[in-house]
């Protein structure tokens, strides 16, 4: 699944091309994804101008002219794809749900064959209120998301450290590549009790989180599966994971065998870990 780097890179492919368009047609090939699709939600985008967008978590808004939001979330396999012509590719074609053209050329369709993702339609001043939205924790890189209230958040927390940053309700967007790498960085053991965290981790988790994020948006995301930009370029933070993917190779910070064993692979809640037994504690 797409995680705040990918989607934040989506999510500024969508505006360089739509913001201050007007979109001429709207089209729909189904009435459902992972939800129903809310019925005259391509009525409602027909003739509507972009506005602006806004990331929430791992969820993209598009506001429009006329107060509304359309809520976008790319599930585990979509992705958006902007051209200046129409699909040609077979299989593209067949899984495009949502096809949006602008005045001035712009192709942008919604493709997703697993039908994972969603789209909502919801006015823009009750964003916050949205039922998928209105328990979403801070924002990593917004001046909200400090050591004092991360730690306020973990306090007391008894499951793994791991999980918690995969809660939505403690830091928004976080997903497993970028927790694994985050805590790497920061020098944590993904086993270790969230309860144990406030404090000094607490003070070395965050910068790791921002600096992590920072830098797979610089680089356009990690392209892992289905992911691509809008454009159709790859993402290529993955040649610079530290730990994720990395099971038995020296980290970063070790000489590797036969010192020690190198990075390691555990699974916790049915997902893959990898983390430096030996540097993060």
């Amino acid at each position: 699944m797409p995680e705040l780097p990918e989607v934040e890179t989506v999510m500024r492919g969508l505006a360089l091309r739509l913001e201050g368009r007007r979109i001429r047609s709207a089209v729909l090939s189904r009435g459902d994804l992972r939800r129903v699709i809310p019925s005259g939600l391509a009525a409602r985008l027909t003739g509507a101008t972009v506005i602006g967008f806004r990331r929430r978590g791992k969820y993209i808004l598009m506001r429009l002219s006329g107060g509304d939001s359309l809520l976008i979330h790319l599930g585990m396999s979509g992705r958006m794809a902007i051209s200046l012509q129409t699909l040609t590719r077979t299989e593209d074609a067949k899984h495009e749900h949502l096809i949006m053209e602008t005045e001035d050329g712009w192709r942008i369709g919604l493709i997703d064959p697993r039908r994972f993702g969603l789209l909502d339609l919801m006015a823009t001043e009750a964003e916050d209120a949205h039922a998928l939205l209105r328990e979403m924790g801070p924002e990593p890189l917004e001046e909200s998301f400090t050591p004092a209230a991360l730690s306020t958040a973990l306090r007391g927390r008894r499951t793994p450290i791991k999980a918690a940053l995969l809660d939505q309700r403690i830091v928004a967007g976080l997903g497993n590549i970028y927790v694994s790498e985050a805590l790497f960085r920061a020098g944590i053991s993904p086993r270790r009790l969230a309860g144990s965290v406030p404090g000094a981790r607490a003070a070395r988790l965050v910068p790791a989180i921002r600096a992590t994020l920072l830098e797979a948006i610089e680089a356009g995301g990690s392209s892992l599966r289905d992911y691509v930009q809008p454009d159709g370029e790859l993402g290529y933070f993955q040649h610079a994971w530290k730990v994720y993917g990395r099971a038995g190779t020296a980290c970063e910070r070790c000489p590797g065998l036969p010192v020690c064993a190198g990075v390691r692979r555990i699974v916790q809640s049915g997902r893959s870990t990898f983390y430096c037994p030996r540097t993060q504690l």
